[in-house]
């Protein structure tokens, strides 16, 4: 017996396959069979094709998804992240106008400076820089903080906490004449003169020279002259004036000439413009100017925001005891100053607002 055709051994269906499977003889299958096989083999194969085609489009659609979510999310940090660096460069700003121009080494910089009376947070973190050569102005409402930071500054009250660097190295004010040595005088409100003193007396008040065992007059009175030409003080008839007969001004003027004189290379005035009339203001204004061009750095307590704005180079605002903001005075404007000193922000300035104290404060 032969063996079947191919045409004859390929069966359409199962049931056409069982027929000839009992009606062909038990044999080793011939080339009609091996072609059935790779045929079946190649439509498995094209199913398991489409399948895994299938099955892997579902699996890209959900990688997809999955990777949409990761980019959404990474959306999300890179904007968080954009943020975090645009409030990094605010305070990188506010850091770099603290350190003074051209990025000088400031003259003087508080570190994280607290003052506490009993329960009362008088200061609280106060991180300032007082470049030399530039005004600083200080402003802040009653209770702020300001006499209690200036007398910290001026050695009278030594800080609870926190750091003192002068010129590059960390000091301690224990008194006033330690802040004096160094080259701090403070002119306070009441200018510390003596009336029934002249001016020469009041500015060499125990510093007086001595030559061949006897006081100096002549030196003293030379010395004086000069100064007050320096700093173009021109209003007084004669340096032998007693301090009694001077105006407002012109007092303020002795006082910032006895701290020149005293080779101060910060001078904190407190409110040096309180109380005088419009000619005198202008004077002290001018006598503040002329300190800057002699590479005085200069320090000026004023609730006056005019005058602030007329002489102040860098405006420093102090709130409940906490320093709010630190900015070049190009950047303020009257109403913005007010709110910094009011709610410790403002709309107006683009300034990274201080965080609220957590205590209460006092101006001492």
């Amino acid at each position: 017996m032969t063996n079947p055709s191919a045409d004859d051994a390929r069966p359409a269906d199962d049931a056409g396959r069982a027929s000839a499977s009992d009606q062909a003889p038990q044999s080793t299958p011939g080339p009609g069979h091996e072609a059935y096989d790779a045929e079946a083999a190649a439509e498995q194969a094209e199913q398991a094709a489409a399948y895994a085609q299938a099955a892997g489009a579902a699996h890209t659609a959900g990688e997809a998804e999955t990777a949409a979510e990761q980019a959404e999310l990474a959306v999300s940090h890179a904007r968080a992240a954009a943020a975090d660096a645009e409030l990094a460069a605010a305070r990188a700003e506010r850091t770099y106008a603290q350190a003074g121009a051209n990025g000088a080494e400031p003259l003087l910089r508080l570190v994280d400076i607290g003052k506490n009376f009993g329960p009362v947070r008088a200061l609280t973190g106060i991180n300032l820089d007082i470049p030399p050569a530039q005004v600083t102005a200080i402003v802040g409402d009653n209770g702020a903080g300001k006499s209690t930071l200036i007398k910290t500054i001026s050695g009278i009250w030594e800080p609870d906490h926190g750091e003192i660097i002068w010129q590059g190295r960390p000091v301690r004010l224990h008194s006033p004449k330690a802040a004096s040595d160094l080259g701090i005088a403070t002119v306070y409100q009441d200018l510390a003169l003596c009336d029934n003193l002249d001016i020469v007396q009041n500015m060499f008040l125990g510093r007086e020279p001595i030559k061949h065992l006897v006081l100096d007059e002549v030196g003293m009175e030379k010395s004086a002259k000069r100064t007050l030409a320096d700093l173009s003080v021109v209003t007084v008839r004669s340096v032998r004036q007693l301090v009694g007969s001077l105006s407002g001004g012109q007092r303020q003027a002795v006082a910032v000439a006895k701290a020149v004189l005293r080779q101060a290379q910060l001078v904190i005035m407190d409110e040096p413009t309180a109380a005088l009339g419009v000619t005198q203001t202008r004077v002290v204004l001018d006598l503040i100017h002329r300190l800057k061009t002699q590479n005085i750095a200069v320090i000026v307590i004023s609730h006056n925001l005019n005058d602030v704005q007329a002489v102040a180079d860098r405006v420093a605002v102090l709130r409940l005891g906490q320093l709010v903001a630190v900015e070049p005075m190009a950047r303020f404007d009257t109403e913005s100053i007010v709110d910094l000193m009011t709610t410790g922000t403002s709309k107006r300035l683009a300034a990274v607002p201080a965080e609220q104290p957590s205590g209460s404060s006092s101006e001492h």
